[in-house]
């Protein structure tokens, strides 16, 4: 149940001193973590429901980011100028991990992950609301990535419609989330905005628990999976948010494609499952669309820098 992390935690990320390679390690540590997540609940959906699944995540996490934010943080863990938008952003990954959940529990890791990877492309289909062009190389950037998921998601390719279906449901959600995180990354703070969709989910699961409670234990085994699934979750997102301290967002964007390796070696390890050829190149093209979008968006942000210098 990944979160597709946001393109910059801020508009203007406080740099405690730049250390790309800190950073890089620090996303590579949280993309892990959230191939861990992804694999974990992938596990949990075939014992348990999906919602109930979900639910622990956010009711785990949210208990461990108030325990380490609460202390040093408090005082605006809640403070938000938009609440409206931060709240509906919360709402829209509320119902991105739901359908990811759902899409896991049908479809391998690796696939599933692929697939959630067009939120980025959405995005760039829909950066006209925000006020920005889309000049050619972002419609072949996009295309690329409908390509990819059509070798993915191809008829005959093995894989469950109704989760096909779901993933694509995850990725309108998340292109929600990653929008309103862009509309809301000047005026709110990281933390907060971390802490919200925490909040939020733990909030909504927590409400409609007593629908889908199980009267069955976990195992002693599944319970520590909860725990993995609300650890990995939480831990994710706080290693991204201190890898925008020590790195710009220029630098770790095309590194998030890193987690689609992750999400083809756990599922190998843990479900011995391994993508087919077409599927492969289907993750590829996906991957070749998204770094083009990223490589493109930090060239033109560092055109806008060195015009703005010279200006000044």
């Amino acid at each position: 149940m990944k979160d597709t992390p946001v393109d910059g935690a801020r508009s203007k990320p406080i740099m405690l001193h730049q250390n790309i390679f800190k950073g890089f390690i620090l996303v590579l540590v949280g993309l892990f973590l959230f191939a861990c997540m992804d694999a974990t609940t992938k596990y949990l959906t075939a014992h348990h429901n999906v919602p109930f699944v979900v639910a622990m995540r956010y009711i785990i996490q949210c208990s461990i980011m108030f325990v380490i934010l609460a202390p040093r943080h408090s005082s605006y863990l809640l403070h938000t100028q938009r609440t409206g938008l931060v709240v509906v952003r919360s709402l829209a990954l509320c119902c991105a991990s739901l359908f990811v959940g759902l899409a896991l529990q049908r479809m391998p890791v690796a696939e599933t992950t692929a697939i959630t990877f067009l939120a980025p492309m959405f995005v760039v289909l829909l950066s006209p609301l925000l006020g920005e062009k889309i000049n050619a190389v972002g419609w072949i950037a996009a295309l690329m990535g409908f390509v990819g998921v059509l070798l993915i998601a191809r008829p005959g390719g093995g894989l469950d419609l109704a989760g096909i279906i779901f993933a694509l449901l995850a990725v309108c959600a998340n292109t929600i989330y990653q929008i309103l995180s862009r509309v809301l990354a000047s005026t709110e703070k990281a933390i907060t905005l971390l802490f919200y969709t925490a909040f939020i989910g733990s909030i909504c699961f927590g409400i409609a628990l007593p629908w889908y409670w199980e009267n069955t234990r976990p195992s002693n085994l599944e319970i520590v999976l909860f725990l993995v699934v609300g650890i990995s979750g939480g831990l994710g997102h706080y290693l991204f948010t201190l890898a925008y301290r020590y790195a710009p967002a220029s630098a770790i964007s095309p590194m998030l494609y890193l987690q689609l390796v992750w999400a083809g070696l756990l599922g190998w390890i843990i479900f011995d499952t391994t993508p087919d050829g077409l599927s492969i190149l289907g993750m590829i093209v996906i991957a070749a669309s998204g770094l083009i979008i990223a490589l493109k968006s930090n060239f033109s942000r560092a055109n806008k820098i060195n015009a703005n210098t010279l200006r000044e």
